[in-house]
C-alpha cells in the first residue's frame, strides 16, 4: 500500500502558497466562532486526559495545539509540509500522511478526528476510505469525529459578502447546491466537496460506525457576524453579536431543521 501522499496538487498548491490555513480560525469573527463551537462540541465527547488522538488532516495544528494544552497527546497527519512545519510548534507529532492510506496500526487511537479531509475528497469512494481508515486505526469503541462543510455554506457566505451577485460565483454556488461539488480549477477555493447532514451521516453509518450524530458548528447566525464585520470594517470577535451568534449556535444544537443553515458540521461516532 503508498503511503504518499495522493491529494490533487491544486489543493496542496491551494493550502502551501495561496492560503494561511494557520490564520483562520483566529482572524474573522465566524472563524472564531467555528473554533469556539469546535472546542465546546469536542470536550464533551472526548474521553478523559490524557487520550491518544490522531488528528488525520489537522492542518497547521490550530486545534492540536489546545488538545495539547488540555493535556492529550496527539498526533497530527497531513498531506501540506507547510502545515507541519506550523504545526510542529503545538508540541504534537507530526508526520506526512493521506487520510485514505494512514499508517497508524489498527486499534491504536482512542480518538481519531478528521476536521479536514472530507472537504477535499470530491469522490464517494474516497470519502469512504477515509472513514473507513479512521474506523481501522480507532480503538473499539473510540471516538470517530469528521468535519463537514455544509452544502449550502457558500450561498450564504456569497450573500454576505455579496459575491453573489457575480456571475462567475453565482454559477459555482448554483453548482455546489446541484451536485454538492466546486470543481477543480474553478477560481476563489480548491477542489472540495459540500455535504448535506443527511449525506454525512450515510458515509458515517456506512464506514460501520455507530451512535452517529451530527452537530451543527456555527449555528444559523454565522452568515450574519460575516455580513456585519464584513461591511463595517470592525472586528466582532469581542462584541456582543458575537455572543448573540454563539448563543444561537448552542440553542440550535438540538435541532435537526436548523442543521442546513451551519457552515460547517462535525459528525461524532463510535467505531
Amino acid at each position: 500500500m503508498s503511503l504518499t501522499p495522493q491529494v490533487a496538487p491544486e489543493i496542496i498548491e491551494f493550502y502551501s502558497e495561496t492560503f494561511d490555513e494557520s490564520a483562520r480560525l483566529t482572524t474573522t469573527a465566524d472563524g472564531a466562532l467555528e473554533l469556539v463551537r469546535t472546542q465546546e462540541i469536542l470536550r464533551r465527547v472526548l474521553p478523559a486526559t490524557p487520550a491518544d488522538i490522531l488528528d488525520v488532516g489537522g492542518g497547521p495544528g490550530v486545534h492540536a495545539g489546545w488538545l495539547v494544552a488540555d493535556g492529550h497527546r496527539v498526533h497530527l497527519v497531513d498531506p501540506v509540509a507547510r502545515h507541519l512545519e506550523q504545526a510542529a510548534a503545538t508540541g504534537c507529532g507530526t508526520e506526512l500522511g493521506d487520510a485514505r492510506h494512514l499508517r497508524a496500526e489498527t486499534d491504536s487511537y482512542d480518538v481519531v478526528l478528521l476536521l479536514g479531509p472530507l472537504y477535499h475528497l470530491l469522490e464517494r469512494a474516497d470519502r469512504d476510505r477515509a472513514l473507513a481508515e479512521a474506523r481501522r486505526v480507532a480503538r473499539p469503541g473510540g471516538l470517530v469525529v469528521a468535519a463537514a462543510i455544509s452544502r449550502y455554506a457558500s450561498l450564504f457566505e456569497h450573500t454576505a459578502t455579496t459575491f453573489l451577485t457575480r456571475g462567475p460565483v453565482r454559477d459555482a454556488v448554483a453548482d455546489i447546491l446541484a451536485t454538492g461539488r466546486h470543481e477543480p480549477g474553478r477560481k476563489g477555493f480548491t477542489a472540495a466537496y459540500f455535504h448535506t447532514a443527511e449525506g454525512l451521516a450515510e458515509e458515517m453509518a456506512a464506514a460501520g460506525l455507530g451512535n452517529v450524530r451530527i452537530h451543527g458548528v456555527e449555528g444559523p447566525t454565522w452568515s450574519l457576524l460575516k455580513a456585519a464585520e464584513q461591511h463595517t470594517g470592525a472586528s466582532l470577535r469581542d462584541s456582543p453579536m458575537f455572543q448573540a451568534a454563539l448563543t444561537a449556535a448552542r440553542l440550535a444544537d438540538p435541532y435537526p431543521d436548523l442543521l442546513a443553515a451551519s457552515s460547517h458540521m462535525l459528525a461524532t461516532a463510535t467505531a
